[in-house]
């Protein structure tokens, strides 16, 4: 991680002095919660938003209370959306705007009845919500979409136009 301000250099925004502010959509999963840890500790990160949905078995604002605790200087802001709201305007503005980089951890495992296509069709179009509310909010950030389908979803998001 020592190296990130070279991974951030020539794409989307210059390098910035004064630090990136970093989203983790799907921040209370378990991989959600593991970047949020990586990005909180790594120097470069001003500011981190962990996002989810309200109700997650570990709530977004545990895992900001959690990294707020780190002696590190980043400044870590939590944010939930009900459960029900799905457009993109019902995405948080504040978590999104200014963001150098944004990460989706979000979605649902396969479940072993399910078809691939069925999958595709839930988590796409959580990605969809979340890639447009980033085509809104932070145009120039860096997505990257840890959502399975993997093989489905980067491929679908990038032909969708948004960036």
């Amino acid at each position: 991680m020592g190296n990130c301000h070279q991974c951030f250099e020539g794409f989307g925004r210059p390098a910035k002095k004064d630090g990136f502010k970093v989203c983790i959509c799907g921040g209370a999963t378990s991989v959600g919660q593991q970047l949020a840890l990586l990005m909180a500790t790594n120097s470069m990160v001003k500011e981190l938003s962990v996002y989810d949905l309200e109700g997650s078995s570990v709530p977004a604002e545990g895992v900001a209370a959690d990294l707020s605790h780190l002696e590190f200087p980043c400044r870590v802001k939590a944010y939930a959306l009900p459960g029900q709201a799905r457009p993109a305007k019902d995405l948080p503005p504040n978590c999104l705007e200014g963001c150098s980089l944004v990460l989706v951890a979000a979605g649902i495992p396969r479940r072993p009845s399910q078809s691939k296509r069925d999958l595709m069709h839930i988590n796409g179009n959580m990605c969809k919500m979340v890639v447009e509310a980033c085509a809104k909010r932070c145009p120039e950030a860096i997505v990257g979409l840890i959502v399975n389908p993997i093989n489905s979803v980067v491929p679908a998001m990038a032909r969708s136009g948004l960036y």
